[in-house]
């Protein structure tokens, strides 16, 4: 099989129990929509994600806020900080939590700029197709604070990173479409949770409308979360979609580890990775495992 390229993991995440509070990884015995987070209810170090990638060529990776106490998120990023600054630059990149619709937002975002290695804010927009199907659109995308704040990262030189599910990908469209500047990077594929016929093609149509937003650049990660079985014959019909309508340009790969470990070994979503793209070009290749990532983050090494 094609070697794998050089990697830049574009979406994982570290936490230890003992530098912060993470209320979803404290609570015992409540199932989460990717499953049972009870393997993963332990420290999860950046020693732990070294021995995880093992021998695979991965050079640099992005952490994403994994769901602090609101008021720990600038604790998150100082801890994050640290952990790059003592280590091996790992993670070179730091998306953190911010609510974009609170009072303290541009104080929060001041506070979180005071470290290096940051380079966007994630507030999860959607988790659930059940939150917003009373009114069919969602709180924070019809907020006008929410926008207001929203446009002001690109001002800060930061991104967003775009969590939602299918049905808001339209609403999503509307608010980014009057932000050109900002860059958007939509996560785990737009959490395409429906794998039914009916299902996948509503995920398609709206993120081929997403996609027609220059800014809107999008992260092949998570599978796992929606499909505890997946396999690469599985998955490949939706990356080589998402590729096809975003271009390599604009896809990058992500382990979402440690989550995706629940269901796969991290080698195994890489070589999955590999196997999909191993009909692209060696610069298509080389833009989905490193070269999205680092233009986008603006990762030096």
């Amino acid at each position: 099989m094609t070697r794998i390229p050089d990697i830049i993991d574009a979406h994982h995440h570290l936490w230890d129990l003992r530098a912060c509070h993470y209320p979803w990884l404290m609570a015992r015995g409540v199932n989460r929509f990717f499953g049972d987070p009870t393997p993963i209810q332990k420290n999860y170090l950046v020693s732990d994600y070294f021995k995880d990638i093992g021998d695979l060529p991965v050079n640099a990776s992005v952490h994403i806020q994994v769901g602090v106490e609101e008021d720990q998120a600038v604790a998150e990023t100082r801890w994050l900080q640290s952990v790059a600054d003592t280590g091996l630059g790992f993670p070179q990149g730091i998306v953190a939590f911010c609510d974009l619709a609170g009072p303290g937002t541009m104080a929060c975002i001041e506070q979180h700029s005071k470290y290096p290695n940051l380079r966007g804010i994630r507030q999860i927009v959607g988790r659930s197709p059940e939150e917003d199907a009373v009114t069919g659109t969602n709180q924070l995308l019809a907020d006008p604070v929410w926008i207001r704040n929203l446009a002001r990262l690109a001002d800060c030189g930061l991104s967003f990173d775009l969590q939602l599910v299918p049905h808001q990908l339209r609403q999503a469209k509307a608010v980014l479409a009057k932000i050109p500047d900002l860059k958007v990077a939509l996560c785990h594929c737009g959490s395409p949770f429906d794998q039914s016929e009916a299902g996948l093609a509503r995920w398609k149509t709206g993120i081929k409308e997403l996609a027609e937003l220059p800014n809107v650049y999008c992260k092949l990660s998570g599978f796992g979360m929606f499909d505890h079985d997946w396999s690469p014959a599985s998955i490949r019909p939706m990356v080589l979609h998402v590729i096809e309508i975003f271009t390599p340009e604009r896809c990058m790969f992500g382990s979402n580890f440690p989550v995706d470990g629940l269901y796969a070994g991290y080698a195994d979503i890489w070589t999955a990775y590999n196997y999909i793209s191993r009909n692209f070009s060696a610069s298509e290749r080389q833009q989905l495992f490193a070269g999205t990532a680092r233009r986008f983050y603006s990762i030096q090494n």
